[in-house]
C-alpha cells in the first residue's frame, strides 16, 4: 500500500538538524550483504566505516544552509532565538520554509512581519503540506489577512477533512474577500458604547474596556482588531472626556471569598467516583481545557491531528465499535506505588469518562519487567478503587505483546523502521548523531529483528528504531530494546519488548481510546504518537496533555522514595509522612478529601504545584462531617474527685456529632478519677504536678466557667503517632534551596510518638482506617499496626491549620 506522502519522517527539505544531518552521515553507512541466506550474526554486525575525505566540506554546506533557513526565519519576523527553536523541529521547519518561499513567490517581495506570523502559525498547526500550500495561496494572495481569518480558515480545513475542498464554501467561512469599512466599524461600536453607557459613566475608565472590544467585534467578525480598538478609544473619549486623576488610580480589588466547605459552596466534586449533580462542577472546573475536547469520532478536528487518505473510513469504524461512546485510559508503570499526582490523573480519566457517560480502561503499561512487582500492580489497583472509580476493564500491555510485534514488522516492511546498531550512550540526548544504518534494507532488519527476538543479541547489541523526527528535535526514537528477563505475565517467551514510545499509542488504538489524557512532558510525543499510527493506517486516537500536580515539602519520585526507605528515614512506602497514596490511605485522609483537592486545583496546561494545608483543608472539610467525635488524653494528669456524688461510674450520653444528634450517641463513664491533659493544668513554675484531688460544684450552682476541657475515665491505653512535615524546605530537591540534597533536608521531629496516651473506651472495637475527631486534639486514624490489646492512632490533621505553616 502507498504510503501518504506527509508521513515521511524527515521532509526533503528539512534544515541540518533533518535531511542535511542525515546527508552528512549517509557515507558512514554500513555496506550492505550480498546475500542474508546463511550469513552470520558477525557478517550481520559489520561496523560502519570511517567518514571519507571531503566530510569537512560537507559540514561546510550545511552550516551555509543552515545559516541561509535561520534569515529566511529571522526575515520574517521571528527573533534568533524563535528560529534557532524552530530548527530543532525538523518537520516544521521544512514546512515553514516551503510556506515562506511559496507566499514570496506569490508576492514578489519579501514579507512583512504581520504576514509571517500569519505564515507560522499555519506551518505550526497543519501537518497536511496540500492543505498547508492551499491556505498559504490565500495568504501570499492577501486574501486571509488577519489571524481570524486563518484561525477560521484552520477550522473549516479540520471539519473538512479529505474530501474535495469547495473554494467558495471556504472563502465564505473564513471572510476571503469581506471589506469592513470604517463607517460599519463606527456604527457597531457607537451601538455598543451605547448599550454600557450608564456603566460607562459610572465606572469611567475602570470599566472593562475589553467588553467593548469583545462585543465590536462578535458584531464585525472580520474587522481589523486594531480598528476597532482605535474606534473604541476614540468614542470612550468622547464621552467620558479626558482621563482624571481619580480615573488614574487603581481599582480596588475585591476581597475574595474565604474557600469554604466543599459541600457548601458547591465547589467541584468528584466524591467516590460518583459524578451526579457534580458533573456541571467537574466540567466547570475542566473548562480551561476539557471543553475544547472532540467529540468521538471528530478526532480530525482537533488542531494538529495528522488527516490520512485513511482516517475517515477509520473513525468510521472506531464509531461502530464504541458507539460514539467517551472512552479513556488510566496507564500507570507498575514500578512503584501511585502519588498524590497520579490522584489527579485518575481523577481526570475516570472523571472526563463517567462525566460524558464514557468507561475508562486501568491499563498497566507493563513494558519493562526489569523493574515490574505484583505488589505493585495489586496496590495500583486498590488506590484506584479507594479512590471511589471502577475500570471498565483491567488491561496490559503485555496483553497485545503478539499484536504489537506484528505490527513492528509491518512497521519495517513500509520502510519505517530499522534495527540499529548505536550504543545506549551515543543516542541519548536531543542530538545525537544519525543512526549509520538507517537506510539499511528492508530485509536486512527483518532478519536482524527476527534474530532480536530469539536472543542472538545481547541487551544493548541492537534495537528497532522508527523513522521519524519528535517535535524537539530528537530523532528516530526506539521501538524495541533486548532484555533477557523474564516478564511476570508472559514469562521467558519474549527477550525483546517495545518501548512507551511504541506501544502507547497502539494500546490506545487496540482499545478505541477516545481522548488519550496524558501530562505536559509528553507533549513532544504527540508527533510521534500521531505518526505510528497512521503509518501503520491504525485508528488513531488524540493526545491531550495537561499539567501535573506537585506538592511543596515533599519528594514523590519512586528512586527518592527507596532511597528514603532504604536509609531508615520513613518505614516503607504507606509511611504517613509520605504524600504516596497509600501512605495518606494510612494516616487517614479520606478519598473524597484527595477527590475534593483534585477538583479544586483543576485541570489546566500549567503546572500546579501546591502547599500541602490547602490539602488539608479539604481533609478537615470531609472529616467534619464524617468522623465522630470522643475524647482522648495524650500527656495525662490523674484527677480524683473527692466528693464525687455517686458511689459508681455515671454513664453520660455523648452525641458522636454535636451538631447533628440524630447521628447517633455514644456512653461515656464518669467516676471519681478522670485523667486530662497534663498541660490543662499549670500552678507551680518550679516542679511537675503528677496528680490533682479537686472538689465537684453542680453546674446549677457555679459561676460560668472561663474555658472547657476534655477528659476520660476508665480509658483505655493506646499509642497515638503525632506526624509534622517530613523536609524542612519546600523544594528539598531544589539544588539551590536544598545544596546537600533531599537527604540532608529531614526534618528530625517529624514523627512523635506517644507510648501511653489514653482514650474514651467507646472507641474499643475501631477497625484499622476508621477514623475520628478528639475533641480539641484533631482528627485521627486508626493505623493497621493495631492490636486487640492496644489501639495505635495516626493523627490525620489538626483541627485548624497550623498559623506557622504560611
Amino acid at each position: 500500500m502507498m504510503q501518504p506522502s506527509f508521513l515521511l519522517a524527515t521532509p526533503p527539505c528539512a534544515p541540518i538538524r533533518g535531511a542535511c544531518k542525515e546527508l552528512l552521515h549517509s557515507i558512514g553507512r554500513s555496506e550492505k550483504r550480498s546475500s542474508l541466506i546463511g550469513s552470520s550474526r558477525r557478517a550481520v554486525r559489520r561496523e560502519a566505516p570511517p567518514p571519507q575525505a571531503g566530510s569537512g566540506s560537507m559540514a561546510a554546506m550545511a552550516a551555509a544552509e543552515e545559516a541561509e533557513v535561520l534569515n529566511l526565519f529571522t526575515g520574517i519576523g521571528l527573533t534568533e532565538a524563535k528560529a534557532r527553536e524552530t530548527l530543532r523541529n525538523a518537520a516544521l521547519s521544512a514546512q515553514l520554509r516551503q510556506a515562506v518561499l511559496q507566499a514570496r513567490a506569490a508576492l514578489g517581495s519579501d514579507l512583512d512581519k504581520a504576514t509571517g506570523a500569519l505564515l507560522y502559525n499555519a506551518a505550526a498547526r497543519l501537518r497536511d503540506p496540500d492543505r498547508l500550500a492551499f491556505v498559504v495561496g490565500y495568504i501570499g494572495r492577501r486574501e486571509i489577512r488577519t489571524d481570524q481569518q486563518l484561525g477560521a480558515a484552520l477550522q473549516y480545513l479540520r471539519s473538512h477533512p479529505p474530501e474535495p475542498l469547495e473554494p467558495a464554501d471556504f472563502e465564505r467561512a473564513c471572510g476571503v474577500g469581506v471589506r469592513v469599512s470604517p463607517e460599519q466599524i463606527e456604527e457597531a461600536v457607537e451601538a455598543v458604547v451605547s448599550r454600557h453607557r450608564e456603566d460607562l459613566l459610572a465606572e469611567r475608565y475602570h470599566f472593562n474596556m475589553g467588553l467593548l472590544m469583545a462585543e465590536a467585534r462578535s458584531r464585525l467578525q472580520w474587522a481589523e482588531g486594531k480598528s476597532i480598538k482605535n474606534e473604541v478609544d476614540l468614542q470612550v473619549l468622547h464621552l467620558l472626556g479626558p482621563k482624571t486623576e481619580a480615573d488614574l488610580e487603581k481599582k480596588p480589588k475585591a476581597a475574595k471569598a474565604r474557600l469554604g466547605p466543599v459541600e457548601k459552596q458547591k465547589a467541584p466534586v468528584v466524591e467516590n467516583g460518583e459524578v451526579g449533580t457534580e458533573t456541571k462542577s467537574l466540567l466547570e472546573q475542566l473548562r480551561g481545557e476539557a471543553l475544547k475536547f472532540h467529540k468521538p469520532g471528530e478526532n480530525y478536528k482537533t488542531e494538529g491531528y495528522v488527516v490520512t487518505p485513511n482516517t475517515m473510513a477509520l473513525l468510521k469504524q472506531h464509531l461502530a465499535i464504541t458507539g460514539g461512546q467517551v472512552r479513556t485510559r488510566f496507564p500507570p508503570e507498575p514500578n512503584g506505588i501511585l502519588h498524590i499526582g497520579h490522584a489527579k490523573a485518575i481523577n481526570f480519566n475516570f472523571g472526563y469518562a463517567k462525566a460524558n457517560g464514557g468507561i475508562c480502561f486501568l491499563r498497566y503499561d507493563d513494558t519493562n519487567p526489569e523493574k515490574e512487582e505484583e505488589k505493585y500492580f495489586t496496590a495500583i489497583r486498590e488506590m484506584v478503587e479507594w479512590l471511589g472509580y471502577q475500570p471498565y476493564a483491567v488491561t496490559h500491555a503485555s496483553d497485545y505483546f503478539d499484536q504489537l510485534y506484528t505490527w513492528a514488522l509491518e512497521l519495517i516492511r513500509r520502510g519505517q523502521a530499522y534495527v540499529c546498531h548505536q550504543k545506549v550512550e551515543e543516542i541519548k540526548g536531543h542530538n545525537p548523531p544519525p543512526s549509520p544504518w538507517r537506510d539499511r534494507p528492508v530485509e536486512e532488519s527483518l532478519v536482524l529483528f527476527e534474530d532480536m527476538r530469539k536472543g542472538k543479541f545481547g541487551e544493548g547489541e541492537a534495537t528497532l528504531r522508527m523513522k521519524l523526527v519528535m517535535e524537539d528535535g530528537k530523532m528516530d526514537p526506539v521501538a524495541y530494546r533486548v532484555k533477557f528477563t523474564p516478564h511476570h505475565r508472559t514469562g521467558d517467551k519474549w527477550c525483546i519488548y517495545p518501548t512507551y514510545d511504541y506501544t502507547h499509542c497502539l494500546c490506545d488504538s487496540i482499545e478505541h481510546i477516545t481522548h488519550s489524557l496524558c501530562t505536559k512532558e509528553f507533549q513532544a510525543r504527540r508527533s510521534s504518537y500521531f505518526w505510528l499510527c497512521n503509518a501503520l493506517d491504525v485508528y488513531c486516537p488524540v493526545q491531550w496533555e495537561y499539567g501535573r500536580l506537585n506538592l511543596l515539602y515533599t519528594v514523590v519520585s519512586k528512586r527518592k522514595i527507596i532511597r528514603l526507605v532504604e536509609t531508615g528515614a520513613v518505614r516503607d512506602w504507606d509511611d504517613p509522612r509520605l504524600f504516596t497514596l497509600t501512605a495518606l490511605r494510612r494516616r487517614g485522609f479520606p478519598p473524597e478529601a484527595i477527590n475534593n483537592f483534585c477538583a479544586r486545583v483543576g485541570v489546566t496546561v500549567a503546572q500546579a504545584t501546591m502547599e500541602p494545608h490547602l490539602l488539608e483543608a479539604c481533609v478537615r472539610d470531609v472529616l467534619n462531617e464524617q468522623a465522630p467525635r470522643a475524647m482522648a488524653v495524650l500527656e495525662p494528669l490523674k484527677v480524683t474527685i473527692t466528693n464525687f456524688p455517686a458511689p459508681q461510674a455515671i454513664d453520660v450520653l455523648v452525641p458522636n456529632f454535636p451538631a447533628d444528634e440524630s447521628r447517633g450517641f455514644h456512653k461515656v463513664p464518669f467516676q471519681s478519677i478522670v485523667y486530662i491533659e497534663e498541660t490543662d493544668f499549670k500552678e507551680d513554675a518550679h516542679g511537675r504536678v503528677i496528680e490533682l484531688e479537686v472538689t465537684c460544684t453542680k453546674s446549677d450552682a457555679a459561676e460560668k466557667p472561663k474555658a472547657f476541657i476534655h477528659w476520660v475515665s476508665e480509658p483505655r491505653v493506646c499509642e497515638v503517632r503525632l506526624y509534622e512535615r517530613l523536609f524542612l524546605h519546600k523544594n528539598p530537591e531544589d539544588p539551590s534551596e536544598v545544596p546537600g540534597g533531599f537527604l540532608s533536608d529531614l526534618n528530625p521531629d517529624s514523627l512523635h510518638v506517644v507510648d501511653n496516651a489514653l482514650v474514651d473506651s467507646s472507641v474499643s472495637g475501631a477497625q484499622p482506617f476508621d477514623k475520628f475527631q478528639f475533641e480539641r486534639l484533631g482528627y485521627f486514624s486508626v493505623d493497621p499496626d493495631s492490636t486487640d490489646s492496644k489501639l495505635v492512632f495516626n493523627r490525620t490533621v489538626t483541627l485548624k491549620e497550623d498559623p506557622g505553616k504560611a
